[in-house]
Formats: structure tokens, C-alpha cells, sequence
């Protein structure tokens, strides 16, 4: 079983952690020269702040809605991001460090995984105050998904292990949940799947693999194997 770690609203979360003042309030980062958003805390969100969005867009409506807004700090994020992966490394002898914010672990052999799961998310938090958002299983693909639930569904609490789910459940999540959001599929690649009817992430897990592979590539294949619990994408060790 794998897990994927990532941090929430990750450069919002940073520098929350040296002003908690702001926790629960609206705040976004800008990119380099404040040109534009990127990172949102939720209620920033909330209030309709794109990522991505021009700042000077927004600007006025920031100080309307009392959403405060930091120039990016970038050594700051690095270095909070190498306490979390260290942190991450005590609980999986395997580890692969995916982004500056988003990490597999395996968790193979662990008896409870969601414990263990939820004992990770709560150790991040009470050392170093960065709320994470952890999706649980048997595949590279699959703990992608289900970090996107966890964080979709409040009463998941930010931990999702999609065998707690059930079958059922899980379809039915997948029924929900566009094609976009599967792990490697683009925005263009999704179009194109879109007019072949295949829409949401249970359509693709549906789909035969190996006809899709003619059309377009080996990736989507793996992709499919991936969603239906056949693992084709291994850990990638960094010593």
C-alpha cells in the first residue's frame, strides 16, 4: 500500500505556521514580482480567488475582503518543505519525494495504514504546524485519487484510504470525480478522452486498457492497470 503526503495550501500553510493570527482568514502567496496567486488558503477560495489569478486583478477586492497577501518566499518554503520530508522519512522505509510539498510513502507491512495515516498527519501538524492531506492505496495512481478525496470530503478528515471505503463507495466516488483529476492526465488529454465518453475517473478505470493504448500511448495504459489496483509505477528512491 502507498501514501501520498501533501501539504495543504502549502506556502499559505508556511507562513501561517510564523503568524497563526491568520489561520482561518483569508490569505494567498504571489508568484516572483507578485504577478499572480499561487497558493490560496480555503478561504481565499472561498471567496473566488483563481490560481493564477493577476494580482492586480485583485488587488482591491484583497483589500475589500481583507485577504492578506506575501510576496513568495521561497527559501522559507524549501526549508519547511525539508523538515516535512524529514519528518515523512520516520514513518516508511521507502520514500519518494514527488514536489516540494507532496511525498509517497510505502506502507507495506504496517497493520492499521489509516492509524498509521492518521498518526503521520498529526505528528506534521503538532512539530511542524503544516496541515497535510494524506490519500491511501495500492497504487501510485490510486493514493493520487485518493488524496483528492480526502481533501474533497470534509468527513474524511484529510485521510482517505480507499480499501476503508469499500468497493462500493469508491466507484461511486470515482463516478463523481472528472477524468481530469487521474494523475497524468492533462487538460488536452482529457478533451480528447471526453469525446471518446469517457468522462470521469471510473470511466477511464473502465476502460480497455489496451485499446487505449493504440490510441494513444503506453502511459494511459498504466494509468488504467494503475486505477485498477495493478501497480506499473514503482517508488523512486532518492538517497
Amino acid at each position: 500500500m502507498l501514501a501520498l503526503v501533501d501539504c495543504n495550501n502549502f506556502y499559505v500553510s508556511c507562513e501561517r505556521v510564523f503568524q497563526p493570527n491568520l489561520n482561518n482568514k483569508p490569505v494567498i502567496v504571489l508568484s516572483n514580482n507578485d504577478g499572480c496567486a499561487v497558493s490560496r488558503s480555503n478561504e481565499a477560495k472561498t471567496l473566488g480567488i483563481k490560481m493564477g489569478q493577476p494580482y492586480f486583478e485583485i488587488k482591491e477586492f484583497c483589500k475589500q475582503h481583507n485577504v492578506t497577501a506575501f510576496s513568495s518566499n521561497y527559501i522559507l518554503y524549501a526549508d519547511m518543505s525539508n523538515r516535512v520530508m524529514n519528518l515523512l522519512s520516520q514513518f516508511s522505509p521507502r520514500q519518494e519525494i514527488y514536489s516540494i510539498d507532496e511525498s509517497f510513502l510505502d506502507l507495506s507491512g504496517i497493520d492499521d495504514i489509516t492509524h498509521h495515516a492518521i498518526k503521520i498527519q498529526s505528528t506534521v501538524m503538532q512539530y511542524l504546524g503544516i496541515p497535510v492531506g494524506i490519500g491511501i492505496g495500492k497504487t501510485k495512481v490510486l493514493a493520487k485519487i485518493a488524496n483528492y478525496l480526502a481533501k474533497k470530503y470534509k468527513f474524511l478528515n484529510g485521510v482517505c484510504n480507499l480499501d476503508d471505503l469499500g468497493e462500493g463507495r469508491v466507484s461511486k466516488a470515482f463516478s463523481l470525480t472528472d477524468v481530469s483529476e487521474v494523475w497524468g492526465i492533462g487538460r488536452r488529454l482529457a478533451r480528447h478522452l471526453k469525446l471518446l465518453g469517457i468522462r470521469t475517473v471510473l470511466d477511464l478505470k473502465n476502460a480497455n486498457p489496451s485499446q487505449m493504448r493504440k490510441k494513444f500511448s503506453i502511459n494511459i495504459e498504466k494509468i488504467i492497470y494503475e486505477l485498477n489496483g495493478i501497480a506499473c509505477l514503482d517508488i523512486e528512491e532518492y538517497i
